[in-house]
């Protein structure tokens, strides 16, 4: 992995919260930690994606989690509509990315693309 940790600015950290919770649970994707008003996600004791909110203007992000399989990107998916993302592109292969890129893509609440992604060949 070559990134520690990132993070997004929202407008409403306590609305953004239970999205992030329910769209990354497939994935074992868990919060950790709130502090200074933002919220802390990750797996074991780690956290590497903060959630905090900011008072200059946001621009949309991209944001791409690792998924261990294709049935975590599609349950990602799920998860995160159910959560209230708008979809963005259902589970499926993203050949022009590479071979085995499977991905799937939602527009969470603040407006921020966030993909689920396995690069492994299915078997």
């Amino acid at each position: 992995m070559i990134i520690d940790h990132s993070g997004l600015a929202v407008g409403d950290v306590a609305r953004s919260k239970p999205f992030y919770r329910r769209a990354r649970a497939p994935l074992g994707i868990e919060m950790i930690v709130e502090a200074d008003g933002g919220a802390g996600f990750g797996k074991g004791a780690k956290p590497e994606f903060w959630l905090g909110s900011a008072l200059q203007k946001r621009s949309p992000m991209d944001v791409a989690f690792v998924a261990e399989s294709r049935a975590q990107v599609g349950a990602f998916h799920a998860a995160a509509i159910a959560a209230g993302g708008i979809d963005n592109g259902a589970a499926g292969l993203r050949t022009e990315y590479h071979p085995h890129y499977f991905g799937a893509l939602v527009i969470d609440p603040e407006g921020h693309n966030v993909e689920a992604v396995c690069h492994r060949p299915q078997g």
